[in-house]
């Protein structure tokens, strides 16, 4: 797996939520896995397509999780601390994500 880099901050998670993330991020593995199982097997089509749109929803459902706890953490942390251009990200990365 590549490792991914980049100046960004770092988030210091519990070993709770971040079992939780992992747990999730797991589970969407493993259906991405089952969906390729499928194409390989010649699948219906039909098929396919109803395993993709669930992959999709654990995606959003981690994407909420996430956006939660950054929302409830690191955004109010930031203006807390006074610096209010966390808004400007969170709006830049709100945009991002409801494309």
């Amino acid at each position: 797996m590549t490792e991914i880099s980049c100046d960004c901050k770092k988030k210091q998670r519990t070993a709770e939520d971040q079992k939780n993330l992992i747990h999730r991020l797991n589970r969407i593995e493993g259906q991405i896995r089952g969906i390729k199982g499928m194409v390989e097997d010649g699948a219906y089509c039909v098929d396919i397509l109803t395993q993709i749109s669930a992959v999709q929803a654990a995606l959003n459902g981690f994407n909420k999780v996430l956006l939660s706890d950054h929302i409830k953490t690191c955004v109010v942390d930031d203006i807390k601390a006074g610096k209010e251009e966390v808004i400007d990200e969170l709006l830049v990365t709100l945009q991002k994500i409801m494309k």
